[in-house]
């Protein structure tokens, strides 16, 4: 039940959100209660780490929905971890709780049978009620634990809870979960990728493959779960379901209470009822690096360091012509923080690699939703003047990879098994969508590692303001239809040899259907 048509052609995004917001702030209150996100404990630290209040919120959750248990009877699921500004020394490690529940708290520690340290955690409370999308009220309870002050390169044992349930105890100690932080110096590493996952049995089989490759981290380029499964950023889009994160939480909890999850945004992120951005509900589900350039509209922008690789996620829908929901809403600070982060870290003397991820893709020829001429206006030229090693992109559900591009054109070809140097050559892109919803299509026949057929020209389109821009391209190397996710090995060298990222397609029944490697010399 949304913004009805007559009025929301007048009003702006923040408009329709405050309009319903008093809606169904009306119709709760005849309920006892009002519609919310809120928090509900305090913030969460490690030994040595000085003890801060958690910001409450405006509003809070139904009377009803904030009644408890006996903990006892309520167990944690759902953990996922993610880095925080500083990789070697922090980390977020984020749960779920079917109920309110007391005093939550983490355990940490450097073996399974020393856990006395023991931190406070705090609650985000996420209230949808009936008539939002396709359930009846629905609270969800997500728990946060920031810890810093943490070693480098050190695995760390850990157990979350709350009051009656408590992971030390010797018959819960099967709960424990491990996190290994990033390395004070430059050592080989191995960091997974995909985007487009939701809930599936392919999603599921794409976890338990993901854990075989040993990855230091995991790289999630946007359409996480598809609680809106609409995905135009509106607030009438329909079949929104909240529920669908608890089952996507529960599904990759497998990796994630191991592995930071590292989350962009994507057009099926932008939850719309929650907050004018969309991103309310993200806000209550993850806490990510706080390190971006606008925390307020654009929470999913940040970077980190691991090794000698830089990362930075970006949120595509700041810049999207297909799905303007939320075009333009930095007003351009994003684009100049891009700027910034890529000339930091291409003149950083212990950096090697850029690597960059986010949603809409700037080169794929896809027959749903192609290219996207946002990004190839606004992002392109940086990625080309700062020669970018590897660009990451979901949106378009299968795997595509380009040859080597600059200005548009291909610079080199890239066969299966080749070599990219970005210094001189250009930038490679790669999609890879095809974590767990259904497939998309091609035009052109697929191609992959034990399957080729080069083809000179593909025809395709890409977005641009005002609709679709046919265009034939030369840059379409790679095309694999089915279920797939990235492996990039990077493997560092001394000052002044080539350092590596060797990056492999890998099908969900585990066949590699591509390869290809970058080269960088060494600083």
């Amino acid at each position: 039940m949304g913004v009805p048509e007559r009025l929301a052609e007048r009003m702006s995004m923040a408009e329709q959100h405050e309009y319903l917001r008093a809606r169904f702030s009306r119709r709760t209150m005849i309920r006892g209660g009002a519609v919310t996100l809120g928090a509900v404990a305090g913030g969460a630290f490690v030994p040595g780490a000085t003890a801060r209040a958690a910001v409450p919120t405006a509003r809070t959750a139904p009377a009803t929905a904030t009644a408890t248990v006996d903990g006892a009877h309520v167990a944690p699921f759902g953990r996922h971890l993610a880095y925080g500004t500083d990789p070697r020394t922090e980390m977020t490690v984020s749960w779920q709780v079917p109920v309110a529940v007391k005093k939550p708290f983490i355990r940490i520690g450097a073996h399974p049978w020393d856990l006395s340290r023991k931190i406070d955690a705090e609650v985000r409370t996420l209230f949808t009620p009936a008539g939002v999308g396709a359930s009846g009220n629905h609270t969800q309870y997500y728990v946060h634990a920031r810890l810093t002050h943490l070693r480098p390169g050190r695995t760390y044992y850990y157990g979350v809870g709350h009051q009656g349930f408590d992971p030390a105890a010797p018959h819960l100690l099967g709960t424990l979960g491990t996190f290994t932080t990033a390395p004070a110096h430059k050592e080989p590493f191995t960091f997974t990728a995909f985007g487009d996952e939701g809930v599936s049995y392919h999603a599921l089989a794409n976890n338990s493959l993901l854990l075989g490759q040993n990855p230091a981290f995991h790289l999630h380029a946007g359409d996480i779960a598809y609680g809106d499964p609409a995905g135009q950023g509106r607030t009438d889009d329909t079949g929104f379901d909240s529920r669908v994160w608890d089952q996507f939480l529960a599904q990759t909890e497998s990796v994630a209470k191991s592995v930071p999850w590292m989350p962009a945004y994507g057009n099926h992120d932008m939850e719309a009822w929650y907050s004018p951005n969309g991103y309310g509900g993200e806000e209550a589900r993850w806490t990510l690096p706080d390190n971006g350039p606008d925390k307020k509209n654009l929470p999913g922008v940040y970077s980190f360091v691991h090794g000698n690789t830089a990362v930075i996620s970006l949120d595509a829908n700041d810049i999207s012509f297909e799905i303007p929901a939320n075009l333009g809403i930095s007003g351009g600070t994003q684009t100049k923080w891009l700027e910034a982060q890529l000339k930091k870290y291409r003149a950083a003397h212990d950096i090697d690699f850029i690597v960059v991820f986010f949603h809409h893709c700037a080169y794929c020829t896809s027959t749903s939703h192609a290219s996207e001429g946002g990004v190839r206006q606004e992002w392109v030229p940086l990625f080309e003047k700062y020669t970018v090693d590897l660009i990451i992109n979901g949106h378009n559900h299968q795997y595509e990879r380009t040859d080597v591009i600059k200005g548009n054109k291909v610079t080199k070809k890239l066969p299966i098994g080749g070599t990219a140097y970005p210094e001189t050559e250009g930038v490679v892109y790669v999609t890879a969508g095809a974590a767990g919803r259904s497939l998309y299509a091609f035009s052109a026949p697929l191609s992959y590692e034990g399957n080729e057929h080069d083809v000179e020209s593909v025809a395709s389109f890409v977005n641009v303001k005002g609709g679709k821009q046919n265009e034939t391209v030369a840059w379409s190397r790679v095309r694999y239809l089915d279920y797939s996710f990235l492996r990039v090995d990077v493997t560092p060298a001394p000052k002044g040899r080539l350092a590596t990222l060797t990056v492999r397609g890998i099908a969900e029944n585990g066949d590699q259907v591509d390869h290809f490697t970058v080269a960088r010399r060494a600083k």
